[in-house]
């Protein structure tokens, strides 16, 4: 039973949490878009429907994702760095979860920190898009991305 068991583990391990470029490529767009003020890649990377949220002291704050856009265009090239190390991919044929920790740098200086919890789905013409992205944000016990 016990080896049953370790292979199932195996496989288990084999089949989730892997890392995939196509997955990942509208997530890291989003935050290409958003050190470079690039408002056109910033909106490549959601789906016409998406979803934009925050969890806050108050509750759960929903953004509109266009305005989420046009802020950040306004920005000064390279005042936007939010650093992230991608710890979890997961898929079940067009659905994708992602999950990032992450470190935010406001003109180079440390801001916050928190993670962004990804929903991803594979477009009619094969490509992925963010769905649904909830995000905390917190000053305190933060773990620096370099």
């Amino acid at each position: 039973m016990k080896k049953i068991s370790a292979v199932v583990l195996l496989i288990g391990s084999l089949c989730f949490g892997q890392q995939n470029p196509e997955i990942e490529k509208p997530v890291r767009n989003l935050f290409a878009g958003m050190k470079n003020a690039d408002a056109e890649l910033l909106k490549s990377a959601f789906s016409d429907t998406a979803i934009l949220q925050t969890i806050t002291k108050d509750g759960v704050k929903n953004e509109n994702i266009n305005d989420f856009i046009a802020s950040v265009s306004k920005m000064e090239k390279g005042s936007l760095d939010e650093r992230i190390t991608i710890e979890a991919i997961y898929t079940d044929g067009n659905l994708a979860s992602v999950f990032t920790p992450y470190s935010f740098y406001f003109k180079g200086k440390f801001s916050h920190c928190g993670a962004n919890s990804f929903q991803l789905v594979k477009q009619q013409d094969g490509e992925w898009k963010i769905q649904y992205l909830i995000d905390t944000r917190r000053k305190d016990q933060c773990r620096e991305i370099k």
